[in-house]
Order: C-alpha cells, then sequence, then structure tokens
C-alpha cells in the first residue's frame, strides 16, 4: 500500500462530489478486459483487489483511495518487422516488382492489426490519493506521462476537472543547489541523504551520485563550477526519506520506523481489508503534513494555487 512516488497536482475551485457520488461516476469506467483490438485500455479497479468486494473507492477522515488498472498489449517491433520483411519478399518475388513505401505501411498496419490479438497483456495498477481537505491529488507513480493518462481517466468520469501540478515560490532546482552548497540554509528539520544529480549549464552533460557524502569536497567543487542539483536525497525529521526532483516529482519514498511499527501494531484482527485501510489512512495523514513541511521549505506554493486551495 505505500507508496514509492509521488506526483502532487492542486485542484482549482471546484467542490469535490461526495464518496457515493464519485463511486457511482467511477462505476461505467470500470476496467473491463482488453478487447482483441485493443492495444492499451484504463480503468478504475478495486484497490483492495477481491477482498474490497468491487469497492472503488475507500474514503477515511477525507482521504480518498483510487485505484486504475492500465492494460497494454506488448508486441514487439521486432517481431512485425519481421513478418512484414516476409511479406515484401513474397510480394516482391510472385510479381516481380519493388513495394512502394506507400505499401509497406499499410502492410505493417494489417500485421500489426491481425498479431495484436495475440501479443501479451501486461498489466500495471497505479493508485491515487485525493486529499479533499487540501484539494491535492497525488499518484504513485515513475512518470508525468503516466499520471497525465490517470486524471484524463479522472476527468472523463466527473465531466471536468481542473488540476495543475503543484509548483512551488522557489524552483526546486535552485533551493536544492543552495541546501547542498550551503549547511547553514537548510532547515533545521531536513536531513541530507547521500544521492544527487548534478547539471550542468553547458553540454557537460549530467552527473549522478549514490551513496557519497554530499558535504564532500568533491561535491562542493561540482557545485563551484556551475553544476546545479536537479535531484537530491532528503529527509525529513526521520518521518520520510525521499528523492525530491527539480519538477517537484517526489521518488523513492521511504516512510519511518515510527510510522511503519504504527501500522504493524494496529489492532486490525488479521482483516486485509482493514489492514490496507489503516495503512492507507496513515500513509496520508503523514503525506499530508509532510508535503506542507516541503512546501515551507521551497518557500510555499505559488500565489496561482494558494488562492485556489483557499477558495475551493
Amino acid at each position: 500500500m505505500w507508496f514509492k512516488h509521488l506526483h502532487l497536482y492542486r485542484l482549482h475551485g471546484e467542490t469535490a462530489p461526495d464518496a457515493a457520488a464519485l463511486e457511482r461516476a467511477l462505476e461505467p469506467h470500470a476496467s473491463r478486459p482488453l478487447g482483441g483490438a485493443d492495444a492499451r485500455k484504463l480503468g478504475w479497479t478495486a484497490p483492495a483487489g477481491r477482498l474490497g468486494g468491487g469497492q472503488l473507492l475507500h474514503e477515511i477522515q477525507g482521504h480518498r483511495l483510487l485505484s486504475v488498472l492500465r492494460q497494454e498489449r506488448l508486441l514487439p517491433a521486432s517481431v512485425v518487422k519481421e513478418e512484414l520483411d516476409e511479406k515484401v519478399a513474397d510480394i516482391e518475388a510472385a510479381e516481380a516488382r519493388k513495394v512502394s513505401r506507400k505499401e509497406k505501411t499499410a502492410l505493417k498496419e494489417q500485421i500489426t492489426e491481425e498479431l495484436m490479438p495475440r501479443a501479451f497483456v501486461r498489466s500495471q495498477k497505479v493508485d491515487l490519493w485525493w486529499d479533499t481537505r487540501e484539494n491535492l491529488i497525488g499518484i504513485n507513480a515513475s512518470s508525468r506521462s503516466r499520471c497525465e493518462e490517470i486524471l484524463d481517466l479522472l476527468r472523463e468520469s466527473l465531466g471536468s476537472l481542473k488540476v495543475t501540478p503543484v509548483s512551488s515560490q522557489t524552483l526546486p532546482i535552485r533551493a536544492m543547489t543552495t541546501w547542498l552548497g550551503d549547511a547553514a540554509s537548510r532547515p533545521s528539520d531536513m536531513q541530507l541523504g547521500d544521492q544527487v544529480e548534478l547539471k550542468a549549464k553547458g553540454d557537460d552533460g549530467v552527473l549522478r551520485a549514490r551513496q557519497v557524502d554530499l558535504d564532500s569536497d568533491e561535491i562542493q567543487q561540482l557545485l563551484e563550477s556551475g553544476r546545479q542539483a536537479s535531484k537530491l536525497a532528503l529527509g525529513l525529521e526521520g518521518r520520510l526519506n525521499l528523492v525530491l526532483h527539480d519538477d517537484l516529482a517526489l521518488k523513492s519514498l521511504r516512510f519511518g520506523d515510527a510510522l511503519i511499527e504504527e501500522a504493524d501494531h494496529a489492532d486490525d484482527g488479521d482483516d486485509a481489508l482493514a489492514r490496507l485501510e489503516t495503512d492507507f489512512i496513515l500513509m496520508a495523514q503523514s503525506l499530508s503534513q509532510d508535503i506542507k513541511r516541503l512546501l515551507e521549505w521551497l518557500g510555499g506554493e505559488t500565489q496561482k494555487e494558494q488562492n485556489a486551495a483557499h477558495s475551493a
């Protein structure tokens, strides 16, 4: 249940539907098996799987958990190319002529359509956290493009959805570079990790370092040469460790031992559904606090987003 990554989005000027209305809106867009010709399909799925009795939404103290099942057929380009080359060779041998580029394109589309029903299907579940009190959505996905797919599905389900990626007053790349270069600039509750990515302003590429002392002379020399920190491992007072990216994505999340122990000691009676909901609410409450603190480190949200949050 514990999220590994987090992309954050602010909802603008919309009142969140109540839980019953939201679940009704999700149902027509629930996950269905891929059709023979479908290359990809997204649909809502039960976060708890069969244990949840098909329940598409879990809401606890204003925090909502939704899940999307993303199914995609994998058809290797090499398989299509091999089939295409064989058909082209047969036509050229039988008709004693060269197959045109236009014919090849049409043949390729035909071959893809014929092979698609037999292609391997890869399924991936993506979780979404909706903090209705803070008008915040967080998606547990590694890429921004995957998040946009999820938001498109939510937008389609609800009819409209005005969201933008959360942004901060101070650009993360500027803040991370300052924290890395000047220990005195770091907030008192910040713990520097052991991982960094440094970008050069010119064409010198990107340097990545893991399991290193980020206060070392070597790192400081790289900063003095003009490199900037585009990724930085940070900790929040032992509550949460993460890698902050320059687009404000939070990756490689690791929750503190105290929180994990609290979840482990919760009295859920060995009920898997109760365990999922316990883990979720503890995680969501912790994230809500930690995100506020992280944004404070970055000078707060941009004024536009602050106004939207206050007026919603």
